[in-house]
């Protein structure tokens, strides 16, 4: 089995890493993970201060799943911004050679609010940040996490046009 690995790591990356981050990756963060080398060695390095014998296990699996990203990086691959109208559930992607990660990589994103997301998303486009909210059943939370993260670009908060913004 080891082989099998090595051959597909060596040989065919992209694939290795979307499977790994799809299969067995299980504490994999995109707030924490997918800002860049720079971002990622800050964010490895702060959790790694901390005494081993004071570690929970999630942050033991998100130690693990850094590393996996640390090297990622190191190969040259880089992730791509979650695209709400692209992004699976759960299932990272391989587009124009980078990875774009799932919608259950956002942080406090369970697996049923991913699948919800994705389903709102392919009924067609999203009018507003409150449309989002509103067909894609996505919490103020998550929702403010995807503002924060830069995922919602262009998009206004709701459906209600300002009559001021229509004179200009």
């Amino acid at each position: 089995m080891g082989w099998r690995v090595a051959y597909y790591k060596v040989n065919y990356p992209l694939a290795y890493y979307t499977a790994f981050f799809s299969i067995r990756a299980s504490a994999f963060d995109y707030k924490l993970m997918c800002q860049g080398k720079e971002a990622l060695e800050a964010n490895l390095k702060e959790l790694q201060k901390t005494d081993k014998n004071d570690l929970t296990a999630t942050v033991k699996d998100t130690i693990r799943d850094m590393k996996i990203v640390q090297e990622m990086y190191a190969r040259g691959i880089e992730f791509m911004p979650i695209d709400i109208y692209r992004a699976d559930a759960q299932r990272f992607q391989i587009i124009d050679g980078k990875i774009m990660p799932s919608f259950g990589s956002l942080p406090g994103m369970g697996a049923k609010a991913a699948q919800q997301l994705q389903e709102a998303a392919s009924q067609g486009t999203f009018t507003s940040k409150e449309d989002i909210r509103n067909r894609g059943k996505v919490s103020k939370t998550i929702l403010d996490d995807m503002e924060e993260l830069g995922l919602l670009k262009g998009l206004p908060e709701t459906n209600q046009y300002d009559f001021f913004s229509l004179l200009q």
